[in-house]
């Protein structure tokens, strides 16, 4: 009797989800993994709301603040004039903001140098606003666990209430930042007159709701979107720092060999390290990553993890520390952090320092020499030359003062560079608070000197001279005064 055929036995093929492009670039159609950041608290989280209000108070309270009888800070686009306190700016004074620019440049190759993505993980506005419109979502809709189940949940009343609550909470707290941006530019108080009897200007309509829809849509939805793919931070700091820069580190030979274990066992005797595995560091970063895999460029230095994680080194009876702030070297060569310290002031940060004390000294010097007025002096190209009456050669310029004070002022004008080289007329002019004035400016030479300055440009230099909170002030210009053959 033959036997019936055994059924062969059948191995399972199970479907692996693809793995996104290497470095932690996704794939091009992959679609992009929700993060659920989880509330922390602790020390490093206490500082960063610290400096959110820090950071919020003086945007939102700058444009309120009255000085002289305008806005403290104004840029004044309509008059090309900017008010920043006592200082006010032209056009021409945008040297300053340059140097400003390269000041903010080197400061953040210094601390980044020094300490990592300190600006990232606590002053950056991405940062901030992500931190603020997270708060909203915490208290509207739960933590990570209520916000996960409420978004898988089918709709219902409870959904849409909560829903619908963080995004009125959120498009009005982005409408505010919109209308305080704007307040830079037009008077705030004006603005809000505007806003009650609904008269915005087109303009002041789009950079409201521009600066709006980009604070909504940044810090609501693309959040750390803007840190991995947008930013160009991430990818230079590499160049920035080297083994001996502090930065947020897993402390591997601490850590390892990782798994979960009773608060009560020992984890020698289970031949294991004090991560527990618990993932918490993963859970409350902004940016998804495990930091577990060492230094990443998506990693803000925000500290959320070194938090959570010393509350569970806490709560397992372990030292903390097992994630801090160290170094490349102080992990590897188990240095103090007094070693670590001492090893900050290396060439490449001592560099950065000498170049911003030298930056920001040239800066400040050059601010508080500041005349408190400019003037140019431009030669008539019509007619380099005249002759006028008895004989005598005119040269005719034009001279422009711009009033960096917020007091009229009244201007004379001298001229040296050539012996009876003289005015033609006493030239003296007076210019509005912050204002420009322009007079022309006549200038003669006697015949008796002619002689000797003929056929060519001789040098010469005005003085503008003015009185200013009981000082003398003078801003000298040079030029020249054509004598023909």
């Amino acid at each position: 009797m033959t036997k019936a055929p055994q059924p062969s036995k059948v191995i399972p093929i199970k479907p692996v989800p693809a793995e996104s492009d290497s470095g932690g670039f996704m794939g091009a159609y992959e679609k992009q993994v929700r993060i659920y950041p989880r509330s922390v608290k602790g020390w490093f989280a206490n500082w960063r709301w610290v400096m959110v209000w820090v950071t919020q108070i003086v945007f939102y309270g700058m444009p309120w603040l009255q000085w002289n009888g305008r806005a403290a800070v104004l840029f004044d686009l309509n008059e090309r004039r900017f008010y920043i306190f006592s200082l006010v700016l032209h056009p021409q004074d945008l040297i300053y903001l340059t140097a400003l620019l390269v000041i903010a440049a080197l400061a953040l190759f210094f601390f980044t140098a020094v300490a990592g993505r300190l600006w990232c993980g606590y002053a950056c506005p991405q940062t901030v606003y992500t931190e603020i419109f997270m708060w909203f979502e915490h208290r509207i809709e739960g933590d990570r666990l209520a916000r996960m189940r409420l978004d898988a949940a089918p709709w219902s009343l409870n959904k849409l209430l909560r829903k619908g609550g963080k995004q009125l909470a959120w498009i009005s707290f982005a409408l505010l930042t919109g209308f305080s941006f704007v307040g830079y530019f037009t008077p705030i108080r004006h603005l809000g007159m505007e806003l009650v009897q609904w008269t915005f200007s087109p303009w002041e309509w789009f950079w409201v709701l521009f600066y709006a829809v980009a604070t909504y849509g940044n810090a609501g939805y693309m959040r750390e979107q803007i840190c991995k793919y947008m930013c160009p931070y991430a990818r230079f700091q590499s160049a920035l720092i080297d083994m001996d820069s502090l930065v947020i580190a897993y402390d591997t030979e601490r850590g390892e060999s990782r798994g979960s274990r009773p608060r009560t066992a020992d984890p020698k005797v289970l031949g294991l390290g004090d991560c527990i595995d618990c993932t918490l560091c993963v859970q409350v970063c902004p940016t998804g990553i495990d930091i577990r895999n060492g230094l990443q460029n998506e990693c803000i230095a925000c500290a959320a993890c070194i938090d959570v994680c010393d509350d569970v080194m806490d709560k397992m009876g372990y030292a903390k520390g097992l994630i801090r702030y160290s170094s490349g070297a102080g992990i590897e060569q188990h240095l103090t952090t007094r070693q670590m310290v001492s090893r900050v002031w290396r060439p490449r940060v001592m560099i950065y320092a000498a170049l911003l004390v030298a930056t920001s000294s040239i800066f400040v010097v050059s601010l508080s020499r500041r005349q408190g007025f400019s003037a140019d002096v431009i030669k008539d190209r019509g007619a380099q030359a005249r002759i006028v009456d008895q004989g005598f050669i005119e040269n005719v310029y034009r001279l422009q003062v711009m009033n960096g004070t917020e007091e009229a002022q009244t201007y004379s004008v001298s001229v040296s560079g050539l012996p009876s080289l003289a005015l033609a007329t006493p030239a003296t002019l007076s210019v509005a608070a912050t204002g420009i004035g322009m007079i022309p400016v006549r200038l003669t030479l006697p015949p008796t000197v002619e002689a000797t300055y003929q056929g060519r440009s001789n040098p010469i230099k005005f003085e503008i001279t003015t009185v200013q909170d009981g000082q003398t002030r003078v801003a000298r210009e040079k030029s020249t005064f054509f004598v023909p053959r």
